[in-house]
């Protein structure tokens, strides 16, 4: 009697491990617990999610180690997510399913990380101050013109240190010190503030030009009800850089699933969908961010900033390679 209600137990915890999976992300959960609702009502598989910080995501796995409970980790920028893979506490996923869906790119040559949505670093100008053409290309950013001009966050945010990376690995190490030294010169200001503040202060009428992610604008230009915002819309034109050459910075959102998983079956499942066509329409069109898919339209509160995208096809790793580098050229050139 004992030993079948031992077996019952059992049998019911291994029923209860299977039809879950846990998930680490960086991003807020109102954003993306819709779409995991969706994956629980078409799979039975439940979603317990865990919001943490992206900085304190690698400390935690480290210190969990083998009893971690998280079976699948999502978070934002490849240096973050190459972090991931390079403390080995990421596992191989061969799947059909998302190579097919998500472009060689913009994920792990190794099928350790993924990416799930895109955005790109982004120029912007007041137009105001800036005719139309004036500046089109990373490289521009260096030139002399915009002495005291240039707004853009500290050397210390790992999206600079990507978009640098991302220079170097294109440009080599000696192109990227001098273009480092006069961007520093065109600085308006001792960089501060986020990505949003850049935005802000341009429209506002600091500076000339600035340096943003892509969806920071569409988060501020959707926001009709404050002043600030208002201004931005009024004000502030978005670039897409280096169209006529080799495509504009991009960088994603998205992760793997961990070395550790006790429910890595249902955590490839969940990653499949994440990169489903399904799940790409509805990333599309909550968060300014591009899909990863070829298959899903391109919403029209992003297609307004420029016809389609051409961005950078080098693989994401390689930039994700070359940012220690980066981050020595940035401090060398007096960037703070």
């Amino acid at each position: 009697m004992f030993k079948l209600l031992a077996i019952i137990i059992t049998l019911l915890s291994f029923q209860a491990l299977a039809n879950e999976v846990n998930l680490y992300s960086a991003q807020k959960e109102y954003l993306i617990r819709p779409i995991l609702n969706k994956f629980e009502k078409n799979t039975g598989i439940k979603v317990n999610m865990v919001t943490i910080d992206k900085s304190a995501l690698i400390s935690r796995l480290k210190n969990e180690g083998k009893n971690t409970p998280a079976d699948l980790v999502l978070t934002v920028d490849i240096g973050n997510i190459y972090q991931l893979k390079k403390n080995n506490l990421l596992q191989s996923v061969n799947s059909k399913i998302i190579k097919k869906q998500i472009p060689k790119y913009l994920r792990d040559p190794e099928n350790m990380w993924f990416g799930l949505t895109m955005s790109f670093r982004a120029i912007f100008y007041n137009k105001d101050k800036v005719a139309a053409g004036e500046i089109a290309n990373y490289e521009d950013l260096s030139d002399q013109k915009w002495r005291n001009s240039l707004l853009i966050r500290s050397s210390s945010n790992i999206y600079n240190q990507s978009l640098v990376a991302s220079f170097l690995a294109h440009n080599g190490e000696e192109k990227t010190k001098k273009w480092l030294k006069s961007l520093v010169a065109n600085m308006a200001r001792s960089p501060q503030g986020g990505d949003s503040s850049q935005i802000k202060s341009l429209a506002a009428g600091e500076g000339k030009i600035a340096v943003a992610n892509s969806y920071y604008f569409g988060k501020l230009t959707l926001d009709k009800g404050k002043i600030q915002n208002k201004l931005v819309k009024d004000k502030v034109k978005i670039i897409l850089p280096n169209q006529d050459n080799r495509g504009a910075h991009v960088n994603i959102r998205g992760g793997g699933v961990t070395k550790y998983a006790k429910n890595k079956e249902n955590a490839i499942k969940l990653l499949e969908f994440l990169a489903s066509d399904e799940a790409q329409s509805f990333f599309a069109n909550i968060n300014f961010e591009y899909p990863v898919s070829k298959n899903i339209a391109i919403p029209d509160s992003i297609k307004k900033w420029g016809n389609n995208l051409k961005s950078d096809q080098i693989n994401l790793e390689k930039i994700a390679k070359e940012q220690e580098r980066a981050i020595y050229l940035m401090d060398k050139a007096g960037w703070r």
